[in-house]
């Protein structure tokens, strides 16, 4: 799999959570990463998740993204506001 980002949206393609849409909080190592998508998995109680795992979505939010990277607290309705939008952009 190509590399994900850091504030990447991505969907899980295997598993109990099929169909679900994450944002990666953090890379583990090249074969895991961290996702949260703000109601059952949230910022404090991360979701490691194996990248085969997943599907990338080639949609980074940015503001998140650069939030993570520098370790600024970033809120449980951040995460869910991106995803609704990107489900909202992605429906119409």
């Amino acid at each position: 799999m190509n590399e994900v980002e850091v504030g990447e949206i991505v969907e899980s393609i295997a598993g109990r959570d099929k169909g679900n849409l994450y944002i990666v909080a953090k890379i583990v190592n090249t074969k895991y990463v961290e996702v949260v998508d703000g109601k059952s998995k949230k910022v404090n109680n991360k979701k490691r998740k194996n990248t085969k795992h997943i599907k990338k979505t080639g949609v980074v939010a940015e503001e998140l993204s650069r939030w993570l990277k520098e370790g600024k607290r970033v809120r449980n309705e951040d995460i869910k506001l991106v995803i609704k939008d990107y489900e909202d952009y992605k429906e119409a």
